[in-house]
């Protein structure tokens, strides 16, 4: 979630809003100042961000049940679409994926009960004119709830439903086959709102089922990569045949190296074979873009604190090294020696030759 800004930390998770939810309340405030006036942008507005108030407390349930299971939240994220609950996993108990699933839509009916009790209505003309400032704030605020509960429970993967779908499925089968029968599902449903979108000229329906579509193929190719990794040691993955640089060699010498091989990432090892870093392609073409000298030794942007691993990791530890963004996870022996590298492209090459 790049071009996210954190506001704090709530119930100890970091809630953060994406630019783009900025956008999304221009052209709410100036959609409603254009039909209504400056009293109508600001009663949408005010709308808006209550509307979004309530869509924090129903990523707080997944985050405050997923809690429960000791399972942490990092962030949430505001987005126009919604909002993005981090879990570091999703439980693999599938009746704690259901009441994980099914907390955020009960904190949408519980607010709907709390509204009604302070005395909101539920006349139907309030969903017809649901984007009107001149229908009440919390008769507004009612139905959106109702309706966020209901739309969250569409078996649409990775959508609330849609995990509680995976969740069944996963009583009777694996999970990687569950989790590959939900996505599928998920972005038929995902088709469907998207035509709906289009049809109806709501560009945010649209929005959600491109999400959708995305997250689904995304989600179960995660699911697959993580069983693949239970089964499999780093030794197993890891790349023994590359070339490495020296504290010695320059730009043009990492420019000479990209050009004779295939790799991306070349590591920089002393003379007793201790990693010093990374240098990147990606890197290495951002500074010859700059005119930087190629008489520059390589060190200069290469990537440190590269993450080790023995070569009795699992590569399900492997795989959680990548989380800071690094371009290779090490092999190294007890010596601090290293003998291999695994990247993400190797690990799904592994995964393609496993059948996966």
């Amino acid at each position: 979630m790049t071009w996210s800004f954190s506001l704090g930390r709530l119930l100890g998770s970091e809630l953060k809003v994406h630019v783009t939810f900025f956008l999304l309340l221009a052209w709410v405030g100036f959609a409603a100042y254009s039909t209504g006036g400056m009293q109508a942008a600001i009663g949408n507005l005010i709308f808006v961000l209550a509307l979004f108030a309530c869509v924090v407390a129903h990523e707080f349930g997944h985050a405050l049940m997923a809690r429960r299971y000791g399972i942490k939240t990092p962030d949430i994220t505001l987005l126009p679409i919604g909002g993005l609950a981090r879990l570091e996993r999703m439980p693999e108990n599938p009746m704690q994926e259901v009441s994980v699933a099914l907390a955020g839509p009960a904190v949408n009916v519980v607010i709907w009960i709390i509204l009604v009790f302070l005395g909101a209505g539920m006349p139907f003309e309030t969903l017809a004119n649901i984007d009107s400032p001149e229908t009440g704030l919390l008769n507004r605020l009612a139905y959106v709830n109702l309706l966020l509960a209901a739309f969250n429970l569409i078996p649409a993967f990775p959508m609330d439903g849609g995990r509680v779908f995976r969740a069944l499925l996963c009583l009777r089968m694996d999970r990687v086959k569950a989790t590959r029968i939900a996505a599928f599902a998920g972005q038929i449903v995902a088709v469907g709102l998207g035509f709906l979108g289009l049809s109806t000229g709501n560009p945010l329906l649209v929005l959600i089922a491109v999400f959708v579509f995305v997250a689904a193929n995304a989600e179960s190719q995660d699911v697959a990569m993580r069983s693949v990794a239970r089964q499999v040691l780093a030794r197993d993955a890891m790349i023994t045949e590359f070339h490495a640089l020296s504290p010695s060699d320059t730009l043009a010498t990492a420019a000479q190296a990209v050009i004779h091989t295939t790799q991306h990432e070349f590591p920089l090892l002393d003379a007793t074979g201790k990693l010093q870093g990374f240098v990147t392609r990606d890197r290495l073409f951002a500074a010859l873009a700059k005119d930087i000298p190629r008489s520059e030794l390589a060190s200069s942007i290469m990537v440190e604190d590269i993450p080790t691993v023995t070569l009795s990791s699992g590569l399900e530890a492997v795989l959680k090294q990548f989380h800071g963004g690094a371009p290779a996870v090490a092999v190294c022996t007890r010596s601090d020696q290293m003998v291999g590298y695994i990247t993400r492209e190797n690990i799904g090459e592994l995964m393609i030759i496993r059948g996966r």
